[in-house]
This record gives C-alpha cells, sequence and structure tokens, in this order.
C-alpha cells in the first residue's frame, strides 16, 4: 500500500505543477537528468512471506551505464523502491542496514571513495525520518575503511581502518624494509569520538599467517591481513575476520588477546566436514572469506568466496573451489574441533572473488548478497533457494540485508 500511496502523491504533485508552469516544466524536462541508482531485476522466486525490505548499497564499478551509486531500501520482492540516497560522483556507499541507537532504529552507511587500504570515509547515522543524526570518524588519525560500520548495544560504534607501516620480512623470505598495510579495530564513542578500544592486527598475528604473495618490490604495500569484518560474539568478545589470512579471530574486547582461530595456517581447531558436505581443494572450510556470524551455542555462518586473486584485484586467481558458497560451522571448542554442518552454493556456480556476506533472518531464511557479482539471493532452511534477483552489468552490492522498516 505504502508504494502506490507513494506513486501516486507524485503523480498528483506532477499534474499540478503541469496544469500552473507546463512551459516551465517542458524546459526542466529537457534537461539532463541526475543518474539514478541502479535498479534490481528479479530472476526467480518471490519474496518468503513477511519477509523485510530489502537493503543494498550498489555500486558500478565501471560508470559506463550511467547509474549512481547510494544506498537503497527495496520492497521485498526487489520490484519498488521505499528509498533511496545516491552519493556525490567520485563516491561510493557500503554496509548500509538497520541498526538501533539508544533503542531506536537508525540507518546506516559508510561513505566515502576507495575501499581496504586505499579508504577515505566516514560513517553515517539516519533516523527513520532519514534525517542525518550522527557522522561517526575513526580515531586516533585513522580513516575509516567500508567493510564495517557496527553499533553496539551500548551505543558505541565498532569500525575498521587500515594503517601502513614497514616491517622486516627477511624471517619469511622478504625485504628488511616491506611496506605493509596492517588491519585496526575501533571502538568509538558515537556522541564524542573519542576511541575506547584499538587492535592492531600486527601486534597479535605473524606476517607468517599470510596466504596473499608478498610484491615483487618492497616499496608496494603488502595487503598480508586485509581485515573485512569484527563482530561482536554471543559471548561479548570480538570476532575479527582477516581475508588474506583466511581466519576468523576471537579477540578478547579486554585485553585484545586472540583467544582462537578458526581456519588458517594456525587454526586452533582441527576442521572437518559433516556426511554430505566438502571441505575445499585445499582441505579447508573457507578461503578468501567473509563476513562471521554468531548464531548461538558454537554455531557461525561466512561468506565463503575461495578466490581473490593477487592484490585482491581478481586476476591471476586461484581457486580453492570453482564457486562461492555460504558456510555454517559448529565448534567445539573443548575438543578443538570445526565442523562444516551446511553450504549454500552460489545458484549459478559462479565465484566472488570479493566482498559478500550472509544475514540468517528470524525464521531461519539466509539472505546472501555475493559481493562482487550482481546478485542477491535469499535461502530456506533447507537451501532451498526462494528468491533470486540481480543487478545491471557491472553493479554490485557489498553487502545485502532484510530488515523489516517502518521509516
Amino acid at each position: 500500500m505504502r508504494y502506490a500511496l507513494t506513486r501516486a502523491a507524485k503523480a498528483l504533485t506532477l499534474s499540478a505543477t503541469l496544469a500552473l508552469t507546463l512551459p516551465s516544466a517542458v524546459a526542466a524536462a529537457a534537461e539532463p537528468t541526475e543518474p539514478q541508482v541502479p535498479p534490481l531485476s528479479v530472476v526467480s522466486g518471490t519474496a518468503p512471506r513477511g519477509a523485510g525490505d530489502l537493503f543494498v548499497a550498489p555500486y558500478e564499478n565501471t560508470p559506463s551505464g550511467g547509474y549512481a551509486s547510494g544506498v537503497e531500501i527495496l520492497s521485498p520482492d526487489g520490484r519498488h523502491v521505499v528509498w533511496s540516497h545516491a552519493v556525490p560522483a567520485g563516491q561510493e556507499a557500503s554496509d548500509f542496514r538497520k541498526q538501533t541507537y539508544h533503542g531506536k532504529p537508525v540507518l546506516t552507511w559508510w561513505q566515502g571513495t576507495g575501499f581496504g587500504g586505499a579508504a577515505q570515509g566516514v560513517d553515517y547515522v539516519y533516523d527513520d525520518h532519514y534525517r542525518r543524526i550522527a557522522t561517526v570518524h575513526a580515531g586516533n588519525g585513522y580513516t575509516a575503511d567500508g567493510h564495517e560500520f557496527l553499533i553496539t548495544p551500548w551505543n558505541t560504534a565498532l569500525l575498521l581502518a587500515y594503517k601502513q607501516r614497514t616491517a622486516d620480512l627477511t624471517s619469511i623470505g622478504g625485504s628488511s624494509h616491506q611496506k605493509v598495510l596492517d588491519g585496526v579495530v575501533q571502538e568509538v564513542d558515537i556522541r564524542t569520538g573519542k576511541v575506547l578500544f584499538q587492535w592492531d592486527a600486527a601486534d597479535h598475528v605473524p606476517y607468517a599467517q599470510s596466504e596473499q604473495p608478498l610484491p615483487s618490490s618492497p616499496d608496494s604495500a603488502w595487503d598480508w591481513f586485509h581485515i573485512n569484518a569484527v563482530k561482536l560474539d554471543t559471548d561479548g568478545d570480538l570476532l575479527v575476520d582477516a581475508r588474506n589470512t583466511w581466519t576468523t579471530y576471537e579477540v578478547s574486547r579486554r585485553t585484545g588477546r586472540v583467544a582462537w582461530q578458526l581456519g588458517g595456517k594456525a587454526s586452533s581447531f582441527t576442521l572437518k566436514a559433516a556426511p554430505g558436505r566438502r571441505l575445499n581443494d585445499s582441505g579447508t572450510i573457507f578461503a578468501w572469506q567473509h563476513d562471521p556470524q554468531p548464531l548461538g551455542n558454537g554455531v557461525y555462518t561466512l561468506f565463503d568466496n575461495e578466490s581473490a586473486g593477487a592484490g585482491n584485484t581478481g586476476s591471476g586467481a586461484v581457486a580453492s573451489l570453482p564457486y562461492s558458497r555460504v558456510v555454517t560451522v559448529r565448534l567445539d571448542t573443548r575438543r578443538h574441533v570445526a565442523t562444516l554442518v551446511r553450504s549454500v552454493d552460489q545458484p549459478e556456480d559462479l565465484s566472488a572473488p570479493s566482498q559478500g556476506n550472509a544475514q540468517t533472518t528470524a525464521d531461519g531464511d539466509l539472505v546472501v548478497g555475493w559481493g562482487s557479482l550482481p546478485y542477491v539471493s535469499e535461502f530456506d532452511r533447507s537451501g532451498k533457494l526462494l528468491f533470486n534477483a540481480e543487478f545491471p552489468a557491472g553493479v554490485n552490492t557489498y553487502r545485502a540485508y532484510r530488515f523489516a522498516w517502518g521509516g
């Protein structure tokens, strides 16, 4: 009903305007229009009953289609725009979602330029009347990266940043003065901007854990860790994800100590697959992954890219599986065993060499943004594909979500 009312109201406004100022309206219509945020086209299926609206942040990789980058709320079936906001030309937005701030629903996203080591951006909080109520910056001289902006239950923000430094890598066959990119987690007070907690990857993780090859020159910054997510685990500690070590780390919010590592060269767990499931060709549950999500009782989902390429470019990619997937892992911390209990494959058997997320809804469905692929999908508890939609060629959204929204 709200979409029909919105369209009707726009039609009445336009009719009144044309009746009063037809020459001006015709002249204005002849002027070039501003680029619009890209549409999402349904490929198959329908939105599940009672599903929330879709939250996406489309970005055109090669600006040839004339689309704007921005944030967008779509109706449950993906066919109608509830609200959209284009960002200035040359910028992009990411990690657009509904969150809660001081007990009220808000919209949040990152906005800026670059991603990862080149990121220059800020995080925004909007209320349910689409008014900006907070702008959050990284502290201590850092600039916020677009991989994550998470509001905690105590109304602080968890965000990510990158730091360039020089490291002696002779112990792993590298230069004594290699430029490296370290991943940084910050917890920031939204109201004051004060940094309450900071964690630097290089202070806790050896460079030797990286799966990313060393660059040919010491002057080329080595993205050895590539931090891409920070979550609150159910015990109150942090889940920090590093794409380039193939590892999710459980990190103490009090001391910064790494409690355990899932995946990678120094996994705290023996990795196994339940009957009917398969590890990848490297014998691991995931590779080049994103977005660990705690579901409780030692169960986690991750977006398993299985592909990256040199310097995370996607070129020269070596894949341990020929397709991306979402994996569900059960941890037995007493026996130190991690078991792959479920996997949901990309419907077209395609590989996403970057980005991606998986959201488990309240009714157990799985909403997946396929990262650098132009698809958004939803699956039921059994892995059946319920809904599949596609952006225009060259457009993707870093993450995709469903939320009930009354803005």
